[in-house]
């Protein structure tokens, strides 16, 4: 059975790599004895955790490539100007090894004995929930993939060089995986709050993947690995978004998650989310756990605050004038926001703002002592530097130390999945608000009432000629994406956002920092009676503490002598990008694979 399954495997053109799966029990699934009893089922599924739950960098960096966060380098698939099939990868081993092990246990699960059949029926729905997940990842990558729900024999040469099946096709396989796992993995207590597969991890996730599929869908009037329109047949009555809404629906009807809200905290309740060592399950449904008793830490807080290994992560100057002010009237409705100092950006702000990026009032522990930080110009491109990650205390920057978990999951995104699928349907009214929006906001200290009148700002940000779509007019759709932009800040979804929505051209945007009044001006940003930062045209000045940044081709003055800081970093989104070509090795090996119809070389 593992020679059978490794020849799909070299078929898919893989190669190498270690994980759990790799060593246990993976060596004795050839035996017969493997799968005895419940423990070895645990044991099995226990490596899928193992091996695909998400990194800590995956979990904290994923907004890097997108138009609202700013960062050094973007990646080599946006950046390179002629990207091709012969540079692609992502259809190796770590891609797709999941076929061989997550089918290899649902034909073989059944070999344990004295289980009940509800017992049976949560393994399954937990390996078919990895399963959805990571066809899930291949879909948003190449759009149409080889589906395999079987274990195939190395005489199988019809399923080993078989054309991809459609993208509309593998979805609807990944959502009977996900409806299984919905229904029928546990929920009882010992299964809820830890990184066992449960069925409210399997609903959220759900409503995630059908909120993409349901809005992509919507805003892509082709299917980009064909170029011919969608099937009605698969959509019929709106499947996915309304898939989307019953997810979120039955989960917040269950009662078992709701926001971490105290106004006794609202300067500081969001940021405890990220930052705490234990995992505040009133909210968070799903996270990597790190512990310092176990010595099992990442090296985020490093990351985010080092000049040289990190990638100097930065908010856009645009996003950031999205923040509301704590009444609920919009900043950009100031003619002069963009003048705005860095000072009066932050008063009377919605509180996420100070909690995700450094204010004038942020201060950290320096050799133990608790001392006002400026923005960092070494690190901070756009002098809005984040710390939504970080740990106040410059000890933890150095690698591998830190030991807060990190959320995978919030029930904040079931309430923001809810109102936009509500949305879209044409269902939102005020009581969706209420129980979406409005929480969010309040949660933030910010006036929670519904708007009644289009922001002109916003609706001119989500537009974007080269990608064909229209202003949108529904202001419902435009405060839900200001808000999922804010609330979901750096947790990895603003790029699938941005892919879903049709809006990949945002990612070619220039990027701005904060107000400059003038050249060789130096400014203390925090008050703290210390400059902290002065852009000059020509030599760097020696004033202590002052940070001097030159006047180049990629970093400089939105008018030359003064305004807004400007970052320029190459990108080249164009509309092919939406979904990557399948490589070039692959398509050697098995040419029925054929090309995304963009990529045709």
């Amino acid at each position: 059975m593992k020679k059978a399954i490794y020849a799909v495997l070299a078929c898919l053109t893989f190669a190498s790599c270690e994980d759990f799966l790799d060593k246990q029990p993976i060596e004795e699934i050839g035996t017969d004895n493997f799968f005895k009893d419940e423990s070895s089922l645990l044991q099995y599924t226990n490596g899928f955790i193992n091996s695909y739950l998400p990194s800590a960098t995956e979990l904290t960096f994923g907004d890097g490539n997108c138009d609202i966060v700013q960062v050094i380098e973007t990646s080599n698939y946006l950046n390179q100007p002629s990207w091709n099939s012969a540079l692609q990868g992502g259809w190796g081993n770590s891609a797709w090894k999941f076929v061989y092990y997550i089918n290899t246990f649902l034909e073989r699960m059944h070999e344990a004995e004295g289980l009940s059949e509800e017992t049976y029926a949560h393994y399954e729905g937990t390996a078919r929930f990895w399963r959805a997940w990571n066809y899930f990842e291949l879909v948003k990558t190449f759009g149409a993939v080889p589906w395999y729900d079987y274990v195939i024999l190395s005489t199988d040469t019809e399923a080993l060089y078989k054309p991809r099946d459609s993208r509309e096709y593998v979805m609807d396989k990944v959502l009977e995986d996900l409806n299984y796992a919905c229904e029928h993995c546990f929920s009882s207590s010992e299964w809820v709050n830890n990184t066992k597969i449960n069925k409210w991890i399997a609903l959220g996730i759900k409503s995630r993947i059908c909120l993409f599929e349901g809005t992509y869908r919507k805003y892509h009037s082709v299917d980009p690995s064909t170029g011919k329109a969608w099937d009605p047949e698969y959509n019929k009555d709106n499947k996915w978004l309304r898939e989307a809404a019953d997810a979120c629906e039955e989960l917040m009807n269950a009662g078992v998650y709701s926001l971490i809200s105290s106004s006794a905290n609202v300067a500081s309740q969001y940021r405890s989310l990220f930052t705490t060592e234990s995992v505040l399950s009133q909210e968070i449904i799903w996270a990597r756990e790190y512990n310092d008793a176990l010595n099992v830490r990442h090296n985020i807080t490093w990351y985010y605050t080092s000049g040289s290994m990190g990638q100097g992560w930065s908010l856009d100057a645009d996003f950031v004038y999205t923040y509301l002010n704590l009444d609920g009237t919009r900043f950009t409705d100031d003619p002069d926001y963009k003048s705005r100092t860095y000072q009066e950006i932050f008063e009377n702000k919605d509180y996420r703002l100070q909690q995700s990026i450094i204010s004038p009032t942020y201060r950290k522990l320096v050799s133990g002592v608790s001392k006002p930080f400026a923005p960092n110009f070494s690190v901070s491109y756009s002098g809005y530097q984040v710390i939504k990650f970080n740990v106040d205390d410059d000890s933890y920057e150095a690698s591998g130390i830190c030991t807060n978990s990190l959320p995978i999951l919030r029930y904040a995104e079931i309430l923001l999945n809810y109102a936009e699928a509500k949305a879209e349907l044409g269902e939102f009214d005020d009581t969706v608000w209420d129980k979406t929006i409005r929480l969010l906001r309040e949660r933030a200290g910010v006036n929670g009432d519904r708007p009644t009148q289009i922001d002109p700002y916003l609706q001119d940000y989500y537009y974007t000629a080269e990608d064909g779509n229209p202003k949108i007019t529904n202001s419902d759709i435009l405060e839900i994406r200001r808000e999922r932009a804010i609330e979901l800040l750096l947790e990895g979804r603003r790029y699938d956002d941005l892919m879903r929505w049709h809006l990949g051209h945002l990612l070619n945007k220039q990027w701005y920092g904060i107000y400059i009044g003038a050249l060789d001006t130096a400014y203390d940003l925090n008050n703290d009676g210390t400059n902290d930062v002065c852009v000059v045209d020509g030599a760097a000045g020696t004033e202590p503490g002052v940070k001097y940044i030159t006047l180049s081709a990629k970093r400089g003055l939105e008018f030359d002598t003064y305004g807004r800081l400007t970052i320029n970093v190459e990108r080249h989104f164009s509309e092919q990008r939406y979904i990557h070509p399948v490589p070039k090795t692959a398509i050697d090996k098995n040419p029925n694979l054929q090309q995304n119809y963009m990529w045709i070389e």
